[in-house]
């Protein structure tokens, strides 16, 4: 846990002085992320808004409470998993990111999931679900759970699409009310994938070893 800490601060550090894209030039705080880093579920947004770039904190104002709110639907609350974005720092008048820029962040976010390796993803709006589905439109998949690398991905709108779109309000309270469903598939998932290693490495210890062969063998040449 310590070790994990340390790595986690010593990555927000980079972030908070990173000048890998254009992004840092107009940038008042970068946003690596917040949360529980022992969670099961992490949250991967698009990139900090105006009132983000102010705190360097994920989802406040708004579109952070309704997140809030989504998190109730499935029973949790901020504490309960870690939160971040596709980008670290607010892209001016909050326009989308660019390629490079979102691959200036990625090696950010590649350590974070690999830091707190969870078992759910959700990716909220549609260039945090493209990382994971290039080739899918998020209305055609949109509270859908895929298993990839050993683990969900959960692919929903952003809590700012259902703020401008009413009526996408009711679908993404929905989608998040799957969230503990899923959860216990992949915790089930996990636990029988570490049982079935578990027999596979019984069943080997059991069997004659190579080495013993191959001393036999060679004490015959």
């Amino acid at each position: 846990m310590e070790d994990k800490l340390t790595r986690m601060k010593s990555l927000a550090e980079r972030v908070s002085a990173c000048s890998a894209c254009q992004l840092h030039l107009s940038r008042k705080k970068s946003v690596p992320g917040e949360g529980n880093i022992e969670t099961r579920i992490m949250l991967i947004g698009e990139g900090p808004g105006m009132n983000e770039n102010e705190t360097g904190r994920p989802f406040v104002g708004q579109a952070g409470n309704f997140l809030n709110e989504l998190l109730g639907a499935a029973k949790l609350k901020r504490s309960d998993v870690f939160i971040t974005n596709v980008v670290k720092c607010r892209p001016p008048a909050n326009r989308d990111p660019l390629p490079e820029e979102l691959m200036a962040c990625n090696q950010y976010l590649e350590e974070q999931i690999q830091l707190i390796d969870p078992l759910i993803i959700v990716t909220l709006g549609r260039y945090s679900m493209g990382r994971f589905f290039p080739l899918q439109r998020i209305s055609s998949i949109h509270g859908q759970a895929t298993w990839i690398n050993d683990r969900y991905i959960v692919p929903m709108f952003h809590p700012a699409a259902a703020l401008h779109q009413p009526n996408l309000r009711d679908i993404v309270l929905r989608d998040f009310a799957k969230i503990p469903q899923y959860l216990q598939e992949a915790l089930a998932a996990a636990e029988k994938a570490v049982s079935e290693e578990a027999d596979t490495d019984a069943d080997a210890s059991q069997s004659p070893t190579s080495s013993q062969d191959n001393g036999v063998q060679l004490s015959l040449f």
